[in-house]
């Protein structure tokens, strides 16, 4: 299902990468996998999706649902909540205590269109389903030929210990095919795609995203809806943040 990974090389490079521990790693179907996805993954008009988000924080649509997706999806989504890929996530992140989401709270298919965005949040703490600690994201592009000028690049963020909000973009994970990033979300890990993308009316920026859980501890914050703040353009906009706090469930 995918391609061998050095899980030694792996788990150094995710605990010494900044602003908080995550990897990249490229080529991370097996070819054959990554093309079944690519050809089988529905275009955003496709009534497949049972989510659309049109908000100014989020534009986008996404679908958890295990009975729709195609089957080569349902295929690689059932591996990655599998014991087999979970010992992986352990022996990379060192933490031997998570466990898949099978319910794909949040997770399953995305698609982002023209115009698509999701400005820099951190994500829920605590499952709200399940009580349990919310520690990893594992997030697969599935589009192919993309330019990059078009943006989607995963946007990673310092925090600013004194206002207890993003500070700076430190690293950008450009949107490639079949390119993973696995991170941690324990870390005041702030992400997004904070800027709207401005590919072609016919193509848009498709993943796949599974999370993984572990028992609260210490670290966990008292929190179970993800936390979002205005992008550069909407600073100071009143109605934007009263949205951002309402979101939030502030």
């Amino acid at each position: 299902m995918i391609r061998n990974l050095d899980l030694v090389g792996l788990r150094e490079q995710f605990n010494s990468a900044k602003p908080f521990d995550h990897v990249v790693i490229d080529d991370f179907f097996e070819l054959e996998v990554a093309e079944a996805i690519k050809n089988e993954f529905p275009s955003h008009e496709d009534p497949v999706w049972t989510v659309s988000y049109d908000n100014p924080v989020e534009k986008k649509k996404a679908c958890s649902h295990w009975d729709r997706f195609p089957k080569s999806i349902y295929n690689a989504i059932f591996y990655l909540c599998s014991n087999a890929f979970v010992e992986k996530i352990n022996r990379i992140t060192g933490n031997d205590v998570v466990y898949a989401d099978y319910g794909l709270h949040g997770g399953g298919m995305h698609s982002h269109c023209n115009g698509g965005l999701l400005n820099v949040h951190k994500d829920y703490s605590i499952h709200p389903k399940l009580g349990l600690m919310r520690n990893y994201n594992l997030i697969i592009y599935m589009t192919p030929d993309w330019d990059s000028s078009w943006g989607g690049g995963l946007e990673l963020w310092s925090h600013d210990e004194e206002t207890n909000l993003p500070k700076e973009c430190i690293t950008k994970v450009e949107n490639k095919f079949n390119r993973a990033i696995l991170f941690d979300t324990t870390q005041n890990s702030w992400h997004g795609l904070p800027e709207q993308l401005t590919c072609p009316e016919n193509v848009s920026r498709c993943s796949l995203a599974t999370y993984y859980v572990s028992d609260i501890s210490n670290m966990a914050e008292d929190r179970n809806r993800a936390l979002f703040v205005p992008n550069q353009k909407q600073k100071g906009d009143s109605e934007v943040i009263e949205f951002c706090k309402k979101r939030s469930g502030l």
